[in-house]
């Protein structure tokens, strides 16, 4: 069993910050990468930001020099740090993490969601 439980989530109002927190416990071998997506109402569900074991990270076009993604591979955990926020901004952001819960079985997990409010 694994649990990714998310935290920081606020109503903030436009170029605000905010910033988030995941952490992933349970039965975990190895996390091979971990990020955050976010989804709009009526909206599909979308890539924000993800880093991998390694440190290497990805951006969505429209977060790109304002949020930063960086993780602490000691506590499982991946933050966010978003910045000059935007009311367009505004989703329930949820965490990924892409794991091994062994040697062999491997999987995709995620949070509950954290609800990110920027008002303009």
């Amino acid at each position: 069993q694994v649990q990714l439980v998310e935290s920081g989530g606020g109503l903030v109002q436009a170029g605000g910050s905010l910033r988030l927190s995941c952490a992933a416990s349970g039965s975990i071998f190895r996390i091979n990468a971990m990020g955050w997506y976010r989804q709009a109402p009526g909206k599909q569900r979308e890539l924000v930001a993800d880093i991998t074991r390694g440190g290497r990270t990805n951006y969505a076009d429209s977060v790109k020099g304002r949020f930063t993604i960086s993780s602490d591979n000691a506590k499982n955990t991946v933050y966010l740090q978003m910045s000059s926020l935007k009311p367009e901004d505004t989703a329930v952001y949820y965490c990924n993490a892409d794991l091994y819960t062994n040697w062999y079985a491997s999987g995709d997990y995620w949070g509950q969601g954290t609800q990110v409010t920027v008002s303009s």
